[in-house]
């Protein structure tokens, strides 16, 4: 496999705007003649397909919610960045190029990330024009706050539901479309399979969950936005039915996978609670710009939070970075939160957790404009844990959240199998080894609304796209592949549910794969997923049949899955013996306790090429090549 990275020559402020002047177009009387699935309906997929069928494109898309609305996009809440400079103080496109290159250590490629950047101005003015509720100042204008691993302002944020309302801009915008009848809606059907004909991405096989039935979509080019792979953990931040299958596929049929160590944990989570518990809920990075950190500076100290005294508590995140406080990017603080949990410095019942406080605050400002602020924040963190945080600081704990890794794209979007696009979370484009917060709803809506509608052209116009139907054997081949499967999980009868197999799976992957690694935890872990799997396809109990709604099948279909990813996922983190980000290797640590980069070995995307289930995949390295940035190693003191 060779891969082209497809990166524009010219200074990388250039790189975009040449770019689209050099793709090659499609006429638009002639676009209506080409076809595009869209698999995903989140804020990538929404505003993709959305924009392609507004171009004249016929778009079909699908989503396993509902609704386009139930996308876990929704779920986003502290804000998105642009560099627009409102609050004066400092910020430009190339300091949110600078910003996403260093919080990402150093391992994103610079041409995307100044892209993504110079773009981030293009969608507030977007979002604002379809009235997007936006914060704003008692004069009207747009408000901005502060996110981790920045010293400006430039989240623009919808209380603490930035996520929610930008999805309804973009689910209106889709259902325009689906209305002038440009677009096909598909809910609740769950892609099954990627098509592949004569070397080319030509459709899908998708599975209705309501009625079971497996169908046949062709189309010239096929886009996934089916976000990230977070749940092979068990424990996340994300909705359950949130999976890594499409993209798992796509790997299987030759869309090659870069980075699947890169998983970003969130610091500002709700602690787990039990044994059982089956998700982890987010309190949004924004509420770090009022509240204060800290544990007791004494191990084991049981006492309520408001009986310690202030001399008595350590707001460590202050005191071991003085320029950044509690903004420092979301894996320092993590790995922090994890120190001193491991100390003996925790509190809660489990002592897994640091206290997130909100009095000195409300002190300064008073507690309407914290409501005003993070109201609906607190809220649900009342729900949940039955706690006032206007009176008793809240206890979090970091979870697995975002991952940065994905399928291997070019500069097009493209992946390595032609005419399969891969965009938002589900590719690994933009991040390196740490997201910045606040920069998801960028990436997902920079892709859908802007860059994806530009290249996904020259490919259209450039390849000879022969015209197929359902009818293809490839399609018979792989919904028979597909059935198969299905038969073979419920055949099984078992005496273990899914979620006990996905439970263990995803509890040795935290353990040895999660903010430290190991080479001896690692190998571990490799030695026992094969294990697991194996009991898996051996022990797994799936009642019901697969002609009907089965959630229980859904799960199933889907672990398995988890089941062979997890094994690349720890085969990647082996092989990069270096800490970089949120990936902490405990062999590679500077003097005081810092990740350290291996930037003369490591200084790549490490790309997978899938080679069948009883062989290792084949390993190709794309280079990555700084000429604006200089690699330093990372300070936020």
């Amino acid at each position: 496999m060779k891969l082209d990275s497809k990166i524009p020559e010219g200074p990388v402020a250039e790189k975009w705007t040449k770019h689209k002047l050099n793709v090659k177009l499609v006429n638009p009387a002639n676009r209506r003649k080409y076809s595009v699935i869209v698999v995903g309906s989140g804020l990538a997929g929404a505003s993709a397909a959305a924009t392609m069928a507004e171009q004249g494109y016929v778009v079909d898309c699908f989503t396993y919610n509902d609704s386009p609305r139930r996308a876990h996009s929704i779920a986003a809440q502290g804000g998105i960045n642009a560099a627009k400079n409102y609050p004066n103080d400092g910020d430009s496109i190339y300091r949110l190029f600078y910003d996403t290159v260093k919080g990402g250590d150093f391992r994103a490629r610079e041409a995307n990330v100044y892209r993504l950047a110079e773009v981030s101005n293009q969608i507030i003015d977007h979002c604002v024009a379809q009235g997007i509720p936006f914060g704003r100042e008692y004069g009207g204008y747009l408000d901005n706050r502060s996110f981790g691993g920045a010293q400006v302002s430039r989240t623009f944020y919808s209380r603490g539901q930035t996520g929610q309302q930008l999805l309804i801009g973009a689910y209106g915008a889709l259902s325009k479309e689906i209305k002038k009848k440009t677009v096909t809606m598909y809910t609740r059907c769950e892609v099954i399979d990627v098509v592949v004909i004569d070397g080319q991405a030509r459709g899908i096989i998708s599975r209705n969950l309501v009625t079971g039935e497996l169908t046949r979509h062709v189309a010239d080019a096929v886009v996934l936005a089916t976000g990230g792979y977070s749940n092979v953990f068990f424990l996340s931040t994300n909705a359950m039915a949130c999976n890594a299958s499409a993209a798992w596929r796509a790997y299987k049929k030759g869309a090659a996978f870069a980075n699947p160590c890169y998983t970003q944990i969130h610091p500002t989570c709700i602690p787990v609670h039990g044994e059982y518990q089956s998700k982890l809920t987010l309190m949004s990075e924004s509420l770090r710009n009022d509240g204060r950190i800290w544990v007791p500076k004494a191990k084991g100290d049981k006492r309520p939070a408001n009986d310690i005294p202030e001399d008595e508590r350590d707001y460590y995140l202050e005191r071991k970075y003085p320029s950044f406080g509690n903004l420092v990017p979301r894996d320092l603080a993590s790995r922090n939160a994890k120190i001193v949990c491991d100390e003996g410095y925790g509190v809660g019942p489990t002592g897994n957790a640091v206290y997130l406080d909100f009095a000195e605050a409300i002190e300064r400002v008073g507690k309407d404009n914290i409501k005003a602020k993070y109201g609906n924040l607190f809220e649900m963190y009342n729900r949940i844990t039955d706690e006032d945080p206007y009176t008793t600081p809240m206890m979090i704990f970091p979870a697995v959240h975002y991952t940065m890794g994905g399928l291997w794209v070019d500069y097009n979007l493209m992946t390595s199998l032609p005419g399969l696009y891969a965009i938002g979370e589900c590719n690994f484009s933009d991040h390196g080894a740490n997201r910045l917060g606040a920069s998801a709803l960028m990436q997902g809506l920079a892709d859908g609304y802007f860059v994806l509608p530009n290249t996904i052209n020259d490919y259209l116009a450039s390849e000879k796209i022969p015209k197929v139907g359902t009818d293809h054997a490839a399609f018979a081949e792989a919904e028979t592949v597909a059935q198969d499967k299905l038969d073979k999980l419920l055949a099984i009868k078992g005496n273990r549910t899914v979620d006990d197999f996905h439970r263990e799976l995803g509890l040795l992957l935290w353990e040895n794969c999660g903010m430290g690694r190991s080479e001896k935890g690692l190998k571990k872990a490799l030695e026992r997923i094969p294990q697991i799997r194996e009991e898996f396809w051996k022990n797994v109990n799936v009642p019901g049949s697969a002609d009907d709604l089965n959630q229980a099948l859904e799960k199933a279909n889907r672990v398995a899955d988890f089941m062979e990813f997890a094994e690349l996922m720890v085969k990647d983190a082996l092989e990069r013996t270096e800490s970089c980000g949120g990936h902490f290797r405990e062999e590679s640590q500077t003097d005081e306790g810092e990740a350290l980069r291996n930037d003369d070995e490591y200084a790549h995307v490490a790309t997978w090429e899938f080679q069948g289930l009883d062989k290792e995949p084949a390993l190709h390295k794309e280079p990555l090549v700084y000429e604006e940035v200089k690699l330093t190693q990372r300070s936020y003191k």
